[in-house]
């Protein structure tokens, strides 16, 4: 059986090359740089009151006076020159005007018609300078857009951005046990739901997804689902995967011109993971049962859509708590286990580690680290874990 990072490694060795497209900024929510960003202006593009107030030529002392000549506002600049002895009205925004070097708070001010006297010394000049944010020519490396990442593209006056296109995700579940949800099951079906899980988790890493029908366990019905699946960038399915007979992916896919990558991993749950390529798309086998199938879309499809966009660390995260309970050593196969983590930054593993326990899944908000052989374990030992 492999192991899991190595598995990993082949499954993103397997990603089909995206191709750039160029989007306006309004759409790009989410989206993976392909190419860095370019200020075209300053910013502030011109020196900036940082306050209300009034500009001066210098900093003056409690008690000078000063004569109002006119006014500035965002968007209202005064055109003229201060002068010695002079005072423009000002606010947040608005260019500072030529002459002058200091803005003076207008609560530091006692206003007595067309003049001013100060009443207090000013902590600072109040003015943000011309290029304090960034400069014609600042870039934004390749990143994945933020909301702060749009308005700062936006800021910089960039209408349109090249980014990765988004990877489409063929997704379907096999199994005559299974039927969709609001249908009527015999007492001898379930309803399927694995699809759904991978659905919205591709979709959260900006992926585009396409949800096939139900596959039924005959090779006829199999072949024409997956032939649904041309012209994606990934095809998952999820059941189908072991040995039994009638586990009919692997021969299925073989038939229709599967390259296999491997099969098995040395993991629990999820041990039945196949990987390889078919139809030009990056092809993963999942478990059919529904913790297997959504732990390993955590650990290996995400990673590979984070991949195929982008991201030049696309592994899952792995962070440290202590550990709440003693535990057992861990057997051959990496164990990544249902827990949650406190508030206050304990793990707690779930006693229940089936692998059809979602309810356990939909409370957990970790996955606990056990690598292979994983020697016993105390409470308030350090533990790896990986945020759901």
């Amino acid at each position: 059986m492999m192991p899991v990072d190595e598995a990993m490694a082949r499954i993103m060795a397997l990603a089909p090359e995206l191709a750039h497209e160029e989007i306006p900024l309004a759409a790009a929510a989410g989206r993976w740089l392909a190419r860095a960003v370019t200020a075209e202006r300053d910013q502030p593009p011109f020196d900036a009151s940082a306050m209300d107030g009034y500009a001066l030529a210098c900093a003056p002392e409690p008690g000078a006076r000063f004569r109002v000549i006119g006014e500035a506002g965002a968007g209202h600049a005064f055109t003229g020159v201060i002068g010695e002895g002079q005072a423009v009205r000002i606010f947040t925004g608005a260019p500072v005007p030529d002459g002058a070097n200091h803005v003076t708070l207008q609560e530091n001010t006692a206003p007595d018609g067309a003049f001013i006297t100060i009443t207090d010394r000013d902590s600072g000049s109040n003015i943000r300078p011309r290029g304090q944010d960034f400069r014609i020519g600042d870039q934004i490396g390749l990143r994945r857009l933020r909301p702060s990442d749009l308005a700062l593209i936006a800021s910089m006056n960039v209408a349109k951005v090249t980014v990765r296109r988004r990877p489409v995700v063929a997704i379907l579940s096999t199994g005559d046990e299974l039927v969709m949800p609001g249908e009527s099951p015999r007492a001898d079906q379930i309803i399927a739901s694995n699809s759904f899980a991978i659905k919205a988790m591709a979709e959260a890493e900006g992926a585009e997804t396409r949800l096939l029908p139900i596959a039924r366990d005959t090779e006829p019905a199999l072949r024409q689902v997956l032939e649904l699946a041309r012209g994606a960038d990934v095809i998952v399915t999820s059941g189908g995967a072991s040995v039994g007979d009638h586990d009919l992916v692997a021969p299925v896919a073989k038939s229709l011109g599967l390259e296999a990558g491997f099969w098995k991993v040395a993991l629990r749950p999820g041990k039945p993971l196949m990987a390889g390529r078919l139809f030009g798309a990056a092809f993963l086998g999942l478990p059919g049962n529904p913790v297997s199938a959504i732990l390993c879309a955590e650990l290996f499809l995400l990673p590979l859509l984070r991949h195929m966009q982008g991201d030049p660390s696309p592994r899952p995260r792995l962070q440290q708590a202590r550990l709440a309970t003693d535990l057992p050593e861990n057997g051959p196969r990496a164990h990544y286990m249902r827990a949650k983590v406190s508030p206050g930054g304990e793990i707690t593993p779930f006693g229940r580690q089936d692998s059809a326990l979602l309810t356990v899944l939909a409370e957990a908000n970790a996955l606990m680290v056990r690598p292979v052989g994983d020697p016993a374990r105390q409470a308030g030992d350090l533990v790896d874990w990986i945020a759901l």
